[in-house]
């Protein structure tokens, strides 16, 4: 297999995976090399995503570091089958910056999500207006071409909500993000008309953080949780003003899935969301 230039955010989380199965067998690299007839080289890559392994080479280190998770050997078969295959996002690659099409793959491959935001309605629930409002603040400004761009796939990346066996999305939304007019009165209205929307959709649940809420307020900042096929495949996805980053270490993802837990218990239900969202259209 030819060695990538970049590795994908899902490319490099098999590396990642196959790095912590070796390591707990407390197996070095150079043997690990011996073992596949190749060099220690050539077994970083294949650790850093940047070359791919086949399914025949996937078992056998699997069994070389005596890992007996079954499903999760499964799950890491699968991944590497599937890498090879292009997705809709592959078209804007060099377009968009690569960490909006590693979040694009991890939904798609998702076989179910969280999201917590604050101040922003979430990216997948976004208006065309909304999101090109949303992006339109970007420091330093985008340039149109690019601006344009980034809002294309961002509508794109809604398809995941309306494809076949689409994956159930959990949404814990504050007050902040209803109340943040993007675009003006016009366009915040109609972001919200199209959140209750999708609110009824027997897939998607949302529930409302109000102000007035007395329970946890833990977390100021936004992020997604993505469902891997098994647990251990979990990933959290956190905006910084930095950029993205990806999170997918044990204590991380039970960090993250608390978090959603505690703010999930002090959000209205379902029924009570929908009719908060309404009384904040009304308001505007």
């Amino acid at each position: 297999m030819p060695l990538r230039s970049t590795a994908t955010a899902r490319q490099e989380r098999l590396g990642a995976e196959l790095r912590k199965m070796r390591e707990a067998a407390g197996i070095t690299a150079r043997d690990t090399a011996r073992l596949l007839g190749t060099d220690p080289a050539k077994v970083s890559h294949i650790e850093a995503g940047r070359l791919g392994v086949s399914e025949e080479r996937l078992r056998r280190l699997a069994s070389f570091y005596q890992c007996g998770d079954g499903a999760l050997i499964d799950a890491l078969v699968a991944m590497a089958n599937g890498l090879g295959r292009k997705g809709w996002w592959e078209a804007y690659r060099g377009v968009v910056p690569a960490a909006m099409l590693d979040i694009a793959e991890l939904e798609y491959y998702a076989t179910g999500l969280r999201t917590i935001q604050i101040t922003h309605i979430p990216g997948v629930f976004q208006t065309e207006d909304y999101t090109r409002t949303v992006f339109g603040y970007v420091i330093p400004p985008l340039p149109t071409a690019e601006l344009e761009a980034r809002v294309a796939h961002r509508m794109e990346r809604t398809g995941v909500l309306y494809r076949d066996s689409a994956p159930p999305y959990e949404a814990v939304i504050h007050e902040a993000a209803l109340r943040m007019r993007f675009g003006g009165t016009k366009i915040t209205r109609a972001q919200l008309d199209h959140l209750m929307e999708l609110s009824h959709l027997p897939h998607i649940s949302v529930r409302i953080v109000p102000f007035a809420g007395s329970g946890y307020i833990g977390t100021g900042h936004a992020s997604l949780y993505t469902f891997g096929a098994v647990q251990a495949l979990d990933t959290v996805q956190i905006d910084t003003a930095h950029g993205v980053t990806f999170l997918h270490a044990a204590p991380h993802l039970l960090k993250y899935r608390t978090h959603f837990e505690r703010l999930a218990a002090g959000a209205l239900d379902e029924s009570q969301s929908r009719d908060f969202i309404l009384s904040a259209s009304r308001d505007l």
